[in-house]
Protein backbone atom coordinates (compact mmCIF):
# COMPACT_ATOMS: atom_id res chain seq x y z
CA UNK A 1 0.00 0.00 0.00
CA UNK A 2 1.59 3.38 -0.94
CA UNK A 3 2.16 6.25 2.02
CA UNK A 4 -0.59 9.20 1.33
CA UNK A 5 0.40 11.96 -0.75
CA UNK A 6 2.35 14.98 0.98
CA UNK A 7 0.30 17.87 1.36
CA UNK A 8 1.22 21.42 1.45
CA UNK A 9 0.84 23.53 4.98
CA UNK A 10 -2.07 25.81 2.95
CA UNK A 11 -4.11 22.81 2.15
CA UNK A 12 -3.79 20.57 5.18
CA UNK A 13 -4.75 23.48 7.54
CA UNK A 14 -7.13 25.25 5.16
CA UNK A 15 -9.99 26.57 7.88
CA UNK A 16 -12.77 23.52 7.89
CA UNK A 17 -15.00 24.93 10.24
CA UNK A 18 -16.27 29.32 11.40
CA UNK A 19 -14.08 28.42 14.09
CA UNK A 20 -10.92 27.95 12.55
CA UNK A 21 -11.17 31.04 10.64
CA UNK A 22 -9.08 33.86 11.28
CA UNK A 23 -9.17 37.69 11.45
CA UNK A 24 -12.26 37.89 9.75
CA UNK A 25 -14.81 37.83 13.06
CA UNK A 26 -17.30 40.19 11.63
CA UNK A 27 -18.16 37.99 8.35
CA UNK A 28 -18.26 34.83 10.52
CA UNK A 29 -20.30 36.67 13.33
CA UNK A 30 -23.09 37.91 10.30
CA UNK A 31 -23.16 34.33 8.82
CA UNK A 32 -23.24 32.63 11.96
CA UNK A 33 -26.61 35.16 12.82
CA UNK A 34 -27.73 34.69 9.97
CA UNK A 35 -28.19 30.88 9.89
CA UNK A 36 -29.70 30.75 13.58
CA UNK A 37 -32.11 33.09 12.67
CA UNK A 38 -33.38 32.00 8.93
CA UNK A 39 -32.28 34.93 7.32
CA UNK A 40 -29.99 33.26 4.68
CA UNK A 41 -29.58 35.40 1.43
CA UNK A 42 -29.58 34.05 -1.87
CA UNK A 43 -26.34 35.40 -2.94
CA UNK A 44 -23.11 36.44 -0.90
CA UNK A 45 -20.42 38.43 -2.23
CA UNK A 46 -16.91 37.85 -0.85
CA UNK A 47 -14.43 40.62 -1.31
CA UNK A 48 -10.85 40.61 -0.36
CA UNK A 49 -7.07 40.16 -1.26
CA UNK A 50 -5.83 37.09 -1.77
CA UNK A 51 -4.79 34.48 0.89
CA UNK A 52 -8.04 36.35 3.40
CA UNK A 53 -10.13 32.87 3.57
CA UNK A 54 -12.99 34.27 0.82
CA UNK A 55 -13.09 30.56 -0.78
CA UNK A 56 -12.10 28.84 2.71
CA UNK A 57 -15.41 30.56 4.19
CA UNK A 58 -17.87 29.90 1.12
CA UNK A 59 -17.03 26.11 1.18
CA UNK A 60 -17.43 26.49 5.40
CA UNK A 61 -20.73 28.27 4.56
CA UNK A 62 -21.99 25.91 2.18
CA UNK A 63 -21.22 22.97 5.05
CA UNK A 64 -23.24 24.79 7.14
CA UNK A 65 -26.21 25.22 4.93
CA UNK A 66 -26.37 21.56 3.78
CA UNK A 67 -24.76 19.45 6.56
CA UNK A 68 -27.25 17.00 7.81
CA UNK A 69 -30.11 18.21 9.87
CA UNK A 70 -28.95 22.02 9.09
CA UNK A 71 -28.95 24.68 8.12
CA UNK A 72 -26.52 24.42 11.12
CA UNK A 73 -23.58 26.83 12.20
CA UNK A 74 -22.13 24.10 14.78
CA UNK A 75 -22.09 21.06 12.22
CA UNK A 76 -20.11 17.70 12.76
CA UNK A 77 -16.61 17.59 10.83
CA UNK A 78 -17.57 13.93 10.34
CA UNK A 79 -20.98 14.28 9.04
CA UNK A 80 -20.71 12.52 5.55
CA UNK A 81 -22.43 15.61 3.66
CA UNK A 82 -20.00 18.04 5.36
CA UNK A 83 -17.19 15.37 4.61
CA UNK A 84 -18.28 15.53 0.82
CA UNK A 85 -18.35 18.89 0.72
CA UNK A 86 -14.76 18.83 1.69
CA UNK A 87 -13.51 16.57 -0.56
CA UNK A 88 -14.98 18.18 -3.30
CA UNK A 89 -17.66 15.49 -4.45
CA UNK A 90 -20.54 16.98 -3.00
CA UNK A 91 -22.99 16.93 -5.76
CA UNK A 92 -25.20 19.81 -4.63
CA UNK A 93 -22.09 21.74 -3.75
CA UNK A 94 -20.90 23.24 -6.76
CA UNK A 95 -17.77 24.86 -7.23
CA UNK A 96 -16.65 27.18 -10.43
CA UNK A 97 -13.76 28.97 -11.94
CA UNK A 98 -14.95 32.75 -12.76
CA UNK A 99 -11.43 32.75 -15.34
CA UNK A 100 -11.85 29.46 -17.13
CA UNK A 101 -16.10 29.21 -16.79
CA UNK A 102 -16.53 32.93 -17.94
CA UNK A 103 -18.71 32.18 -21.28
CA UNK A 104 -22.25 33.34 -21.43
CA UNK A 105 -23.24 29.71 -22.95
CA UNK A 106 -21.80 28.11 -19.48
CA UNK A 107 -23.28 30.82 -17.22
CA UNK A 108 -26.71 29.71 -19.30
CA UNK A 109 -26.17 26.19 -18.98
CA UNK A 110 -25.77 26.94 -14.60
CA UNK A 111 -29.19 29.22 -15.05
CA UNK A 112 -30.57 26.08 -16.47
CA UNK A 113 -29.34 23.61 -14.60
CA UNK A 114 -30.19 25.68 -11.33
CA UNK A 115 -33.70 25.13 -11.82
CA UNK A 116 -33.59 21.23 -10.91
CA UNK A 117 -34.02 20.58 -7.50
CA UNK A 118 -30.78 19.65 -5.12
CA UNK A 119 -29.96 15.35 -4.99
CA UNK A 120 -28.73 15.51 -1.46
CA UNK A 121 -28.75 18.42 0.66
CA UNK A 122 -31.38 21.24 1.49
CA UNK A 123 -29.97 23.70 -1.17
CA UNK A 124 -28.14 24.02 -4.71
CA UNK A 125 -25.02 25.79 -3.77
CA UNK A 126 -22.90 27.77 -6.08
CA UNK A 127 -19.53 28.66 -5.59
CA UNK A 128 -17.89 30.92 -8.18
CA UNK A 129 -14.15 32.21 -7.23
CA UNK A 130 -12.70 35.31 -9.39
CA UNK A 131 -16.12 36.02 -10.48
CA UNK A 132 -14.88 39.41 -11.98
CA UNK A 133 -13.92 37.27 -15.00
CA UNK A 134 -17.17 36.55 -15.96
CA UNK A 135 -17.85 38.44 -19.24
CA UNK A 136 -20.48 41.32 -19.41
CA UNK A 137 -22.52 38.90 -21.44
CA UNK A 138 -21.92 36.70 -18.68
CA UNK A 139 -22.77 38.49 -16.08
CA UNK A 140 -26.04 39.82 -17.78
CA UNK A 141 -26.78 36.38 -18.35
CA UNK A 142 -26.85 35.32 -14.77
CA UNK A 143 -29.17 38.65 -13.80
CA UNK A 144 -32.27 37.24 -14.17
CA UNK A 145 -31.20 34.47 -11.95
CA UNK A 146 -29.65 36.45 -9.39
CA UNK A 147 -33.25 38.38 -9.24
CA UNK A 148 -35.26 35.74 -9.31
CA UNK A 149 -33.05 32.63 -7.58
CA UNK A 150 -35.32 29.54 -6.91
CA UNK A 151 -36.01 29.04 -3.08
CA UNK A 152 -32.82 25.97 -3.46
CA UNK A 153 -30.38 27.98 -5.36
CA UNK A 154 -27.47 29.69 -3.07
CA UNK A 155 -24.99 31.63 -4.71
CA UNK A 156 -21.33 32.38 -3.38
CA UNK A 157 -19.32 34.87 -5.20
CA UNK A 158 -15.16 35.41 -4.63
CA UNK A 159 -13.64 37.98 -5.76
CA UNK A 160 -9.85 40.45 -5.15
CA UNK A 161 -10.95 42.88 -8.17
CA UNK A 162 -15.24 43.88 -7.20
CA UNK A 163 -14.35 46.92 -9.27
CA UNK A 164 -14.84 44.94 -12.51
CA UNK A 165 -18.09 43.68 -11.05
CA UNK A 166 -21.35 44.86 -12.80
CA UNK A 167 -23.03 46.85 -10.71
CA UNK A 168 -26.37 45.25 -11.37
CA UNK A 169 -24.51 42.02 -10.32
CA UNK A 170 -23.53 43.72 -6.95
CA UNK A 171 -26.91 45.38 -5.86
CA UNK A 172 -28.04 41.80 -6.07
CA UNK A 173 -25.77 40.59 -3.57
CA UNK A 174 -25.05 41.16 0.29
CA UNK A 175 -21.28 41.87 -0.04
CA UNK A 176 -18.52 40.89 2.61
CA UNK A 177 -15.41 42.94 2.64
CA UNK A 178 -12.49 40.44 4.00
CA UNK A 179 -9.78 42.48 5.16
CA UNK A 180 -6.01 41.50 5.14
CA UNK A 181 -5.16 39.61 8.18
CA UNK A 182 -2.62 41.64 11.27
CA UNK A 183 0.51 40.63 11.33
CA UNK A 184 -0.10 39.32 15.52
CA UNK A 185 -2.34 36.69 14.23
CA UNK A 186 -0.87 35.50 11.48
CA UNK A 187 2.14 34.60 14.22
CA UNK A 188 -0.16 33.10 16.16
CA UNK A 189 -1.67 31.03 13.56
CA UNK A 190 1.46 29.82 12.40
CA UNK A 191 2.63 29.29 15.90
CA UNK A 192 -0.09 26.64 16.39
CA UNK A 193 1.05 25.20 12.94
CA UNK A 194 4.43 24.67 13.87
CA UNK A 195 3.88 23.43 17.05
CA UNK A 196 1.70 20.73 15.38
CA UNK A 197 4.28 20.08 13.02
CA UNK A 198 6.83 19.51 15.33
CA UNK A 199 8.95 21.92 14.08
CA UNK A 200 10.96 24.54 16.49
CA UNK A 201 10.24 28.30 14.74
CA UNK A 202 11.53 31.26 17.00
CA UNK A 203 9.52 34.56 17.19
CA UNK A 204 11.43 36.75 15.41
CA UNK A 205 11.22 34.27 12.40
CA UNK A 206 7.50 33.97 12.63
CA UNK A 207 7.28 37.97 12.73
CA UNK A 208 9.45 37.91 9.48
CA UNK A 209 7.38 35.44 7.94
CA UNK A 210 4.16 37.23 8.57
CA UNK A 211 5.69 40.82 7.84
CA UNK A 212 6.36 39.10 4.56
CA UNK A 213 3.34 37.81 3.83
CA UNK A 214 1.26 41.03 4.05
CA UNK A 215 -2.16 39.77 5.57
CA UNK A 216 -2.17 36.88 3.79
CA UNK A 217 -2.80 33.85 5.90
CA UNK A 218 -2.01 31.68 2.57
CA UNK A 219 0.97 33.12 1.67
CA UNK A 220 2.49 33.00 4.97
CA UNK A 221 1.44 29.18 5.41
CA UNK A 222 3.41 28.96 1.49
CA UNK A 223 6.03 30.38 2.86
CA UNK A 224 6.96 28.57 5.89
CA UNK A 225 6.28 25.32 4.48
CA UNK A 226 9.26 26.70 2.22
CA UNK A 227 11.20 27.08 5.31
CA UNK A 228 10.86 24.02 6.60
CA UNK A 229 11.91 22.36 3.22
CA UNK A 230 14.83 24.64 3.78
CA UNK A 231 15.62 24.47 7.25
CA UNK A 232 14.60 21.14 8.31
CA UNK A 233 12.65 21.22 12.33
CA UNK A 234 14.17 24.42 13.49
CA UNK A 235 13.98 28.16 11.64
CA UNK A 236 15.43 30.68 12.76
CA UNK A 237 15.21 34.62 11.97
CA UNK A 238 18.18 34.52 9.88
CA UNK A 239 17.52 31.71 7.87
CA UNK A 240 14.30 33.84 7.19
CA UNK A 241 16.27 37.38 6.17
CA UNK A 242 18.61 34.74 3.97
CA UNK A 243 15.71 33.21 1.95
CA UNK A 244 14.05 35.86 0.85
CA UNK A 245 16.52 39.27 1.24
CA UNK A 246 13.94 41.08 3.86
CA UNK A 247 15.73 43.05 6.37
CA UNK A 248 15.53 42.81 9.82
CA UNK A 249 13.49 44.66 11.93
CA UNK A 250 16.39 46.09 13.80
CA UNK A 251 18.41 47.38 10.80
CA UNK A 252 14.92 48.82 9.15
CA UNK A 253 14.80 50.88 12.63
CA UNK A 254 18.66 51.86 12.55
CA UNK A 255 17.99 53.46 8.86
CA UNK A 256 14.92 55.28 10.22
CA UNK A 257 17.07 56.44 12.93
CA UNK A 258 19.31 57.76 10.35
CA UNK A 259 16.87 59.24 8.38
CA UNK A 260 15.11 60.96 11.37
CA UNK A 261 18.88 62.48 12.22
CA UNK A 262 19.78 63.30 8.59
CA UNK A 263 22.60 61.15 8.92
CA UNK A 264 23.33 60.88 5.52
CA UNK A 265 26.48 59.05 5.77
CA UNK A 266 25.41 56.77 7.38
CA UNK A 267 22.08 56.46 5.00
CA UNK A 268 24.38 55.52 2.41
CA UNK A 269 26.56 53.01 4.61
CA UNK A 270 23.59 51.22 5.76
CA UNK A 271 21.75 50.85 2.17
CA UNK A 272 25.71 49.71 0.90
CA UNK A 273 25.27 47.01 3.96
CA UNK A 274 21.94 45.61 2.80
CA UNK A 275 22.73 45.88 -1.15
CA UNK A 276 26.18 43.54 -0.57
CA UNK A 277 24.08 40.95 1.54
CA UNK A 278 21.72 40.74 -1.29
CA UNK A 279 18.98 42.32 0.73
CA UNK A 280 15.28 43.37 -1.40
CA UNK A 281 15.50 46.69 -1.64
CA UNK A 282 12.19 47.70 -2.45
CA UNK A 283 10.93 45.43 0.28
CA UNK A 284 13.24 47.44 2.38
CA UNK A 285 11.31 50.70 0.75
CA UNK A 286 7.95 49.34 1.69
CA UNK A 287 9.36 48.62 5.39
CA UNK A 288 10.75 51.61 6.17
CA UNK A 289 7.24 53.28 5.14
CA UNK A 290 5.76 51.57 8.01
CA UNK A 291 7.98 52.54 10.54
CA UNK A 292 8.11 55.82 9.35
CA UNK A 293 4.00 55.69 9.38
CA UNK A 294 4.16 53.80 12.86
CA UNK A 295 6.21 57.18 14.31
CA UNK A 296 3.70 59.72 12.08
CA UNK A 297 0.80 57.70 14.23
CA UNK A 298 2.51 58.18 17.21
CA UNK A 299 3.30 62.22 17.11
CA UNK A 300 -0.48 62.49 16.21
CA UNK A 301 -1.63 61.07 19.27
CA UNK A 302 1.41 62.79 21.24
CA UNK A 303 0.50 66.01 19.97
CA UNK A 304 2.43 66.65 17.53
CA UNK A 305 5.69 65.07 18.06
CA UNK A 306 7.34 61.93 18.56
CA UNK A 307 10.38 60.55 19.22
CA UNK A 308 9.59 56.89 17.88
CA UNK A 309 12.53 57.19 15.61
CA UNK A 310 15.04 58.20 17.76
CA UNK A 311 14.96 61.80 17.48
CA UNK A 312 12.02 64.14 17.50
CA UNK A 313 10.23 64.84 15.02
CA UNK A 314 6.94 67.12 14.14
CA UNK A 315 3.84 65.37 12.65
CA UNK A 316 5.07 67.70 9.27
CA UNK A 317 8.59 66.22 9.09
CA UNK A 318 6.96 63.24 9.47
CA UNK A 319 4.33 63.59 7.00
CA UNK A 320 6.82 65.06 4.37
CA UNK A 321 9.67 61.87 5.45
CA UNK A 322 6.70 59.46 4.72
CA UNK A 323 5.53 61.85 1.58
CA UNK A 324 9.03 61.53 0.00
CA UNK A 325 9.28 57.72 0.38
CA UNK A 326 6.17 56.87 -1.12
CA UNK A 327 7.27 59.32 -4.80
CA UNK A 328 10.22 57.47 -4.77
CA UNK A 329 8.02 54.04 -5.04
CA UNK A 330 8.01 53.81 -8.66
CA UNK A 331 11.91 54.63 -9.24
CA UNK A 332 12.62 52.05 -6.84
CA UNK A 333 10.72 49.09 -8.19
CA UNK A 334 11.29 49.82 -12.12
CA UNK A 335 13.83 52.02 -12.34
CA UNK A 336 17.35 50.27 -13.61
CA UNK A 337 19.79 51.33 -10.94
CA UNK A 338 17.95 50.02 -7.93
CA UNK A 339 20.51 50.76 -5.42
CA UNK A 340 21.11 54.71 -6.99
CA UNK A 341 17.45 55.46 -7.07
CA UNK A 342 16.93 53.74 -3.62
CA UNK A 343 19.83 56.51 -2.13
CA UNK A 344 18.29 58.64 -3.82
CA UNK A 345 14.86 58.52 -2.85
CA UNK A 346 16.08 58.53 1.15
CA UNK A 347 18.17 61.59 0.62
CA UNK A 348 15.48 63.15 -1.28
CA UNK A 349 12.99 62.46 1.58
CA UNK A 350 15.55 63.82 4.12
CA UNK A 351 15.48 66.71 2.59
CA UNK A 352 11.78 67.07 2.11
CA UNK A 353 11.38 66.65 5.91
CA UNK A 354 13.53 69.21 6.87
CA UNK A 355 12.06 72.06 4.37
CA UNK A 356 9.41 74.17 5.95
CA UNK A 357 6.17 74.62 4.37
CA UNK A 358 5.32 77.84 3.65
CA UNK A 359 1.96 78.06 4.65
CA UNK A 360 2.88 76.96 8.23
CA UNK A 361 5.83 79.85 8.01
CA UNK A 362 2.83 82.25 7.08
CA UNK A 363 0.83 80.76 10.17
CA UNK A 364 3.82 81.53 12.57
CA UNK A 365 5.07 84.98 11.37
CA UNK A 366 1.26 85.78 11.57
CA UNK A 367 0.96 84.58 15.02
CA UNK A 368 4.06 86.66 16.46
CA UNK A 369 2.71 89.25 14.81
CA UNK A 370 -0.44 89.52 16.37
CA UNK A 371 1.28 88.72 19.68
CA UNK A 372 3.25 91.67 19.13
CA UNK A 373 0.42 94.21 18.44
CA UNK A 374 0.00 96.83 16.04
CA UNK A 375 2.80 98.85 14.72
CA UNK A 376 1.91 102.59 15.52
CA UNK A 377 1.96 105.07 12.31
CA UNK A 378 5.53 106.72 12.60
CA UNK A 379 6.98 103.30 11.62
CA UNK A 380 8.69 101.40 14.82
CA UNK A 381 6.96 100.85 18.21
CA UNK A 382 7.52 103.51 21.13
CA UNK A 383 10.07 102.38 23.81
CA UNK A 384 9.04 102.52 27.24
Amino acid sequence: MSAPAYQVIARKWRPQTFGDVVGQDHVVRTLRNAIARGRIAHAYLLVGPRGTGKTSVARIFAKALNCTGGPNADFDQSDPAVVAIAEGSHLDVIEIDGASNNSVEQVRDLRETSRYAPAQGKFKIYIIDEVHMLSTAAFNALLKTLEEPPPHVKFVFATTEVQKVLPTILSRCQRFDLKPISAELISGRLKSIAEAEKVKVDAAALACIARLADGGMRDAQSILDQMIAFCGGEIAEADVLDVYGLVSEAKVAELAAALAAGDQKRIVAIVDECDSAGRDLVRLLTDLQATVRSALLDSISAGGRSTRLGSPMTTEQLTRLLDGLREGEGSVKLGLAEKINFEVTLLKAVDASRARAIDSLIRELAALATEAGPVPEGGEKKKD
